[in-house]
């Protein structure tokens, strides 16, 4: 006799499937590993980790509560002297660019106009925990690393799906917690807080490394078992992608390190560790090459590329890219000398240094800049760039500046082809003062993009 028992089971567990995915859409947990940058100490190598929540939003920087309806979660880390508090948790847009809103990116990051986008931020949202100093100045300490991350340093982020329950468990639990600094470099760090986050979500999921990292929990050991943690869960729909550091006059972020890599691999140190005992630098050589994996483990492999306001999408291409820095050349290479010439991102930051950060009347972040003895206002970020013809020569050198930099070679990816495109129509626009587009006019044609050129026939 036929059984219809076979056929409730599998009808059961595609429902069951069905109601696993549809409670882990919209919400998810992503650990962001992110590069070191100054000069501290070998031991800044090791960068820094924190955790965004999709579905967990900031009432307060102390205080956590479920997202509405288009709202992009928080940014949840912990910090060390930051008003005495364990974790500080900052909207995602705020974390990575000091502003509210997208189109109030900067376009290229002057460090003054960082700063001031820093303090203006702070003094709006962050005065609970970072008040005023004396005289009403900017306070010292670790606070600015709470906006504006991605103008210092390249983040990787590593993201799994979650559900709005566990969600809701989270923010019960760490809201209810004693919220007070145990800040210890060596056994409570930051990776030691993402990891305790992460676990709180999947148990088990991260811990530290004996070997390579002497017991001490790294960012890239974190990194490094989300990933391996993903790779048995494609259930949980990972994702790895790069947050480029935005264009700028500062200085790059540098790669991210372990421990006794980061020891091994620093001469300042390991020259004179084999002088001084030779035995001591070979076990540190034999565990490097013991824990060579860690070594190798690059957190920019077959990452796709961040952009706020859009999804997620493949680095730019090779050969794309090689065509839009031969095109930018000759754009540059026609301009008159009379209206700055060409010049690279750090040249012209120089002629910058003397600007003036300011919000023009919309609220958009701009440059007040001396020209000739007149001050001009330059737009600097997508939402106003376009907006004062008589600073459009300034506001095209800096999306010249931005795109030499977006276009250089190296690694990790810093652009895709739609991000590409779009800085591209903006500098077309701010060359074109009539309205027509100069490139169409010039002897060197706009080079395809990638979606045009799987159109050709």
């Amino acid at each position: 006799m036929f059984s219809f028992a076979p056929i409730r089971r599998c009808c059961t567990l595609s429902l069951l499937w069905v109601l696993a995915s549809a409670c882990l859409a919209g919400a998810s947990a992503t650990l962001l590993l992110e590069e070191p940058y100054g000069t501290l100490g070998w031991f800044t190598a090791t960068g820094h980790a924190a955790v965004y929540l999709s579905g967990v939003c900031a009432e307060t920087p102390l205080v956590l509560r479920p997202c509405a309806p288009g709202e992009l979660g928080a940014v949840i880390a912990r910090y060390n002297g930051v008003g005495g508090y364990d974790w500080v948790a900052v909207p995602l847009i705020p974390y990575l660019y000091a502003v509210e809103k997208t189109e109030d990116i900067p376009l290229f990051a002057d460090p003054k106009l960082v700063s001031f986008l820093r303090d203006q931020y702070r003094r709006n949202h962050l005065e609970s925990i970072a008040p005023d100093a004396t005289g009403g100045e900017a306070p010292g300490g670790n606070w600015y690393e709470l906006v504006g991350t991605a103008f210092d340093r390249t983040s990787y982020a590593y993201e799994v799906g979650t559900s709005p329950q566990r969600d809701l468990d989270f923010i019960r639990a760490y809201n209810s917690s004693q919220n007070r600094s145990h800040f210890r470099t060596v056994s409570s760090n930051c990776a030691d807080f993402a990891k305790d986050v992460i676990n709180f979500y999947y148990p088990k999921t991260l811990h530290r490394s004996l070997v390579a990292d002497v017991g001490i929990s790294t960012p890239k050991q974190m990194a490094k078992r989300m990933v391996k943690f993903s790779a048995r869960h494609l259930e949980l729909q990972p994702v790895h992608y790069v947050i480029p550091q935005v264009p700028g006059s500062g200085a790059r972020s540098t790669a991210v390190h372990g421990v006794v890599e980061s020891f091994f691999k620093s001469k300042k140190y390991m020259v004179p560790s084999a002088f001084v005992s030779p035995i001591f630098a070979g076990c540190v050589a034999a565990v490097y090459m013991g824990t060579e994996e860690t070594g190798r483990f690059n957190p920019g492999a077959h990452a796709l590329v961040f952009n706020p306001g859009r999804e997620l999408e493949a680095p730019l291409g090779a050969e794309d890219r090689r065509s839009y820095q031969i095109e930018l050349k000759h754009m540059e290479s026609a301009d008159p000398v009379e209206n700055g010439g060409s010049l690279s991102g750090k040249e012209f930051a120089k002629k910058l240094s003397s600007a003036a950060p300011a919000f023009d009347a919309e609220g958009h972040p701009m440059l007040r800049v001396e020209i000739g003895g007149e001050m001009l206002n330059v737009g600097v970020a997508p939402a106003n760039v376009l907006g004062v013809s008589s600073s459009r020569m300034i506001a095209q050198r800096i999306l010249e500046a931005r795109l030499q930099e977006e276009l250089h070679q190296g690694n990790p990816p810093r652009i895709s082809g739609s991000d590409i495109e779009q800085d591209w129509r903006l500098l077309e626009q701010l060359r074109d003062v009539s309205g027509n587009q100069l490139a169409i006019r010039s002897n060197h044609p706009l080079p395809a993009s990638p979606a045009e050129k799987e159109n050709r026939p």
